[in-house]
């Protein structure tokens, strides 16, 4: 059963990158057709031919920069990392401005037909000139503006913020208000993300003071990244109650579980895989537990997460989670975990906010975006299923000048859903910058 539920989350998740993969290769052709009928134009044979050329290399580029297991033959340092780095920010782009000069063309084509009064008669030559300008001006914005979007958010991936947020738990011992908790996650060391620069968030982090360091995983992206350069960077960390941690999906399918708790081990630190440990602060007692990426979507659906779990809960003191995946989250309400931590979705890299409301590709997958939210501990058959119940929290209204009591009642489970460091396929951020978080812990009335 258990291969039958690998085999099910792996079809998954092909299907899903197969079909953003068609997507952007698809927008990428209409792309190339349209200047490869434009090269025809050129007079000169000699750049004419020369020009298809390059048109028909940059294509062969593109094609393999896109597919996941061709990248891996590419060289991932000096020159060919940043043609790499350009040709992912340019497929993204370009399926971006396809989309917009659609969208344009399909506004100005209803525009048309719904209000015809709008052309009159019979309008002048001057008129339906400038129309025909200003829809022509339209278009080029709509197909240009994901460029330079995109050439900002690469260039401002590595602008680290601190976020601070008071976390309401359920029945926390009184001397364990102010508890402060500093995490890190999806940190990916490789590609398009330093040893310097790892160093640069630890620094940050501890100057925060925290009580509890955690790190929620995705410390590399590929087999063959330096786990070993990036975990001892993050043993640098300082908190009182000690550096904890938990295994990302990344460190699964590069098969370093078990070696980045090792390491973990060997920098001071603990890794937890379906462990718990109970620290005491100020006289009271806490429980942290940690494991290795929860899959879902199986064939029964959410309840097989969190399996063996439950005996790692404490009754007698709060408990904390360290779970990459946010959509533990679930499981972890019913079995009365009163605080979870995890990462996993990076925001999605970009989020656009439209009438009030985030859209993030992130959404595609999950509900907890990025940042806190809260679910009843007991809904009707989640404490047993671990099935989805009703979200209290849109993404971000934590925020957004809420208090703790107004945010979760007594009697309701907390998840906070870091954004992440590093960057996954498309070394981008917009509207949704890397995140260092400061949580303190309050007692939710």
């Amino acid at each position: 059963m258990d291969l039958i539920k690998l085999v099910y989350s792996k079809i998954s998740h092909i299907n899903a990158y197969l079909a953003a993969l068609c997507l952007m290769y698809l927008a990428q052709g209409i792309w190339f057709a349209i200047a490869w009928r434009w090269s025809g134009g050129v007079r000169r044979p000699v750049f004419r031919k020369l020009l298809r050329w390059l048109l028909a290399a940059a294509c062969l580029v593109l094609l393999s920069t896109g597919a996941a297991p061709l990248v891996r033959f590419f060289p991932h340092r000096g020159f060919a990392h940043w043609v790499l780095t350009a040709a992912r920010v340019w497929l993204f782009a370009a399926l971006l401005g396809l989309l917009g000069v659609i969208a344009v063309r399909l506004t100005a084509w209803l525009a048309g037909k719904a209000v015809p009064a709008l052309r009159g008669p019979c309008p002048g030559k001057s008129l339906e000139r400038s129309r025909r300008n200003f829809l022509r001006y339209c278009v080029f914005l709509a197909g240009a503006a994901p460029f330079p979007a995109l050439a900002y958010g690469f260039f401002s991936r590595l602008n680290y913020h601190v976020r601070r947020s008071d976390i309401p738990v359920a029945d926390l011992p009184e001397k364990l208000d102010g508890l402060k908790i500093v995490q890190l996650s999806d940190i990916h060391i490789g590609d398009f993300m330093s040893r310097a620069e790892v160093r640069r968030a630890v620094e940050m982090a501890n100057r925060l003071d925290a009580d509890l360091a955690v790190v929620t995983g995705d410390f590399i992206t590929w087999k063959g990244d330096p786990l070993e350069d990036c975990i001892s960077e993050l043993g640098r960390l300082r908190a009182p109650l000690g550096v904890w941690g938990c295994n990302g999906n990344h460190e699964g399918h590069a098969r370093a579980e078990h070696l980045a708790q090792e390491l973990f081990h060997r920098n001071g630190m603990r890794l937890l895989r379906k462990q718990n440990e109970v620290l005491e602060f100020q006289g009271e007692k806490i429980n942290i537990i940690g494991v290795d990426y929860q899959r879902e979507k199986g064939l029964s659906g959410y309840t097989h997460m969190l399996e063996g779990v439950e005996p790692l809960v404490r009754g007698d003191m709060p408990n904390i989670l360290l779970s990459h995946n946010p959509n533990s989250f679930y499981r972890a309400a019913g079995m009365g975990i009163e605080l979870s931590l995890a990462g996993h979705t990076h925001g999605g890299q970009i989020s656009i906010g439209i009438d009030g409301e985030e859209l993030s590709p992130a959404l595609f997958y999950t509900k907890f975006v990025a940042g806190m939210y809260t679910l009843p501990f007991k809904g009707e058959g989640e404490r047993e299923a671990g099935r989805p119940g009703t979200v209290k929290l849109k993404p971000g209204r934590a925020e957004r000048g809420q208090s703790a009591q107004e945010r979760a009642g007594h009697g309701a489970a907390a998840l906070y859903v870091n954004r992440g460091l590093g960057t996954i396929w498309l070394p981008v951020r917009l509207d949704m910058p890397p995140e260092i978080t400061l949580l303190t812990l309050r007692r939710a009335v």
